[in-house]
C-alpha cells in the first residue's frame, strides 16, 4: 500500500468529517467515499478490502451483468472491515445484498424522500454539480463535483475550484462531500472549505493499492 498518500487522504478526510460534525445534524457520516467505476476500478473489492474502518464504498454498476456478484463481494469485504457499502441507483440490489444505503445520481434525487421513509436506517447520498439545488428532502449528504480537474464522466466539466466549492458548501442545507480531481497533493486545501469528507475514484484506488 502507498501509505503516504493513503494516510494523507484519510487524515484530511477525518479532519473534514470532524469539523463538519460540529455544525451538522447528521452524525457519523463516513469521512471517505470510494466511488467505483466499471472501467477505472475493474476489481473494486481489492481496494475496498484495504480501506480504513469507517470509510465507505459507493458501488456504481451502470447495469453491468455482474452487478450482483460484484456487490456481494463488496459486501463481504466491507462488512468484515467496518466499511459501509452504498449502492448506486439500485435500491433492489441494496436490499438484496444488505447494503448500508444508496447513492443517487442527480436525475434520480426525487427518490430520496421515499427511500428515506421506507429504509430509515439507510445512508442516502446524492450527486450534485455546479448550480444544483441542494435542498432535497431525504438526503443525508450531497457529493459535489468536480472540485478540481477530473477524469471519467467529469473530464469535460469545468472544475469548481475551492472558492466556488466553499460557497456551495456554505449555502447547502445538508453536508457536502468534495469529489473530482482530489489527491494527496491537493486534499489539504479542502480543510476549512466546509466539506464533510472526501470522495474519489482513481486517486483512492491508487492510494489504497497493494
Amino acid at each position: 500500500m502507498n501509505r503516504s498518500d493513503a494516510e494523507i487522504l484519510w487524515e484530511v478526510a477525518r479532519v473534514l468529517a470532524r469539523d463538519a460534525a460540529k455544525v451538522s445534524r447528521v452524525a457519523a457520516l463516513p469521512p471517505l467515499l470510494f466511488f467505483t467505476d466499471p472501467a477505472r476500478t475493474p476489481r473494486p473489492w481489492e481496494t475496498a478490502a484495504r480501506l480504513p474502518d469507517g470509510a465507505a464504498v459507493v458501488f456504481r454498476h451502470f447495469g453491468r451483468p455482474d452487478a450482483r456478484e460484484t456487490a456481494l463481494r463488496l459486501r463481504e469485504v466491507t462488512a468484515g472491515g467496518g466499511v459501509q457499502l452504498l449502492i448506486g441507483l439500485d435500491d433492489d440490489l441494496a436490499e438484496a445484498v444488505g447494503a448500508d444505503g444508496v447513492h443517487l445520481p442527480e436525475h434520480a434525487l426525487g427518490q430520496a424522500r421515499t427511500l428515506a421513509e421506507t429504509h430509515p436506517a439507510w445512508l442516502i447520498t446524492g450527486a450534485a454539480h455546479a448550480g444544483s439545488a441542494f435542498d432535497i428532502p431525504g438526503l443525508h449528504a450531497r457529493v459535489l463535483s468536480p472540485v478540481f480537474e477530473a477524469g471519467g464522466a467529469s473530464s469535460t466539466a469545468s472544475p469548481l475550484g475551492l472558492e466556488a466549492f466553499r460557497a456551495s458548501a456554505a449555502a447547502a442545507s445538508c453536508p457536502v462531500y468534495a469529489l473530482g480531481g482530489i489527491d494527496a497533493k491537493n486534499a489539504r486545501g479542502l480543510i476549512g472549505s466546509g466539506a464533510c469528507g472526501l470522495a474519489g475514484v482513481s486517486a483512492i484506488q491508487a492510494a489504497f493499492s497493494a
